[in-house]
């Protein structure tokens, strides 16, 4: 069995954002960057199929040089083969995943996973995408993953329960919380991912539909009031500020 995980360096979600003068991308400066969360429970089933059945694991990721850390990440986790598809930046899901199905098409893949969205941009359709440009039957947001005899038979978590989905190999599963909990690199692992190649890939052009004409911060929240004397006085003085000010009540 071969597995493809796609992967997506973001910002950490504790870094603090700036945006530059132009106004289109955010400052880079000081941005410490990981592996999309969501990619973790994504990587984590696809080692776990490794474990159980014998499965080749190969992570892949579009961007520029910085984006290895995320593959060096997988490999020390235990992916056995690592793939950057050298490209500037692209914020247009469909192009992502045009480029996904380009490299992926043609390679015998069984399984390819995705976490079910990325954060910095939010979107939540690459997967998706993907699985339709490639002509395959896929399952979002899964929650449990069941792989037997050239099928699969997934759960997420719908609106008026658990709903199953089944289907055939090859196929695309995006994950979410709850599917897994994802491990933490050895020593060992972190050691002998160093030594591991990573192979390189030229992106081919894909006219991006997307453009980010601009960007700008929320707008800051106001200072927040302190109330002062016993617990009574306090709610009194809420309960005017909800009504008078909030206009709630």
């Amino acid at each position: 069995m071969k597995i493809l995980v796609a992967l997506k360096q973001v910002p950490d979600t504790e870094s603090r954002i700036k945006i530059v003068e132009a106004g289109c991308t955010i400052d880079q400066t000081d941005i410490k960057w990981i592996t999309n969360p969501n990619d973790e429970y994504a990587l984590e089933e696809a080692l776990r199929l490794k474990e159980a059945k014998g499965a080749e694991v190969t992570a892949v990721s579009i961007g520029v040089e910085k984006a290895r850390d995320v593959l060096r990440n997988a490999l020390a986790l235990g992916a056995d083969s690592a793939v950057l598809i050298k490209t500037d930046a692209i914020d247009d899901p469909l192009a992502v995943a045009k480029t996904l199905a380009t490299f992926i098409s043609g390679k015998s893949f069984d399984l390819i996973f995705f976490g079910h969205k990325g954060y910095g941009n939010d979107n939540g359709c690459v997967g998706a995408m993907t699985a339709e440009l490639l002509g395959l039957p896929q399952a979002h947001v899964v929650t449990k993953l069941e792989i037997s005899d050239g099928a699969f038979r997934a759960e997420r978590e719908g609106d008026t329960g658990t709903e199953i989905i089944e289907g055939g190999l090859p196929a695309v599963i995006t994950a979410q919380r709850g599917l897994n909990e994802p491990r933490y690199a050895s020593l060992k692992g972190i050691m002998a991912a160093k030594k591991k190649p990573i192979e390189e890939v030229d992106c081919p052009l894909v006219d991006a539909a997307i453009r980010v004409s601009a960007l700008s911060l929320p707008a800051p929240r106001s200072e927040g009031k302190r109330l002062d004397g016993d617990p009574a006085s306090q709610a009194t003085a809420l309960a005017t500020l909800l009504r008078d000010e909030a206009k709630v009540l």
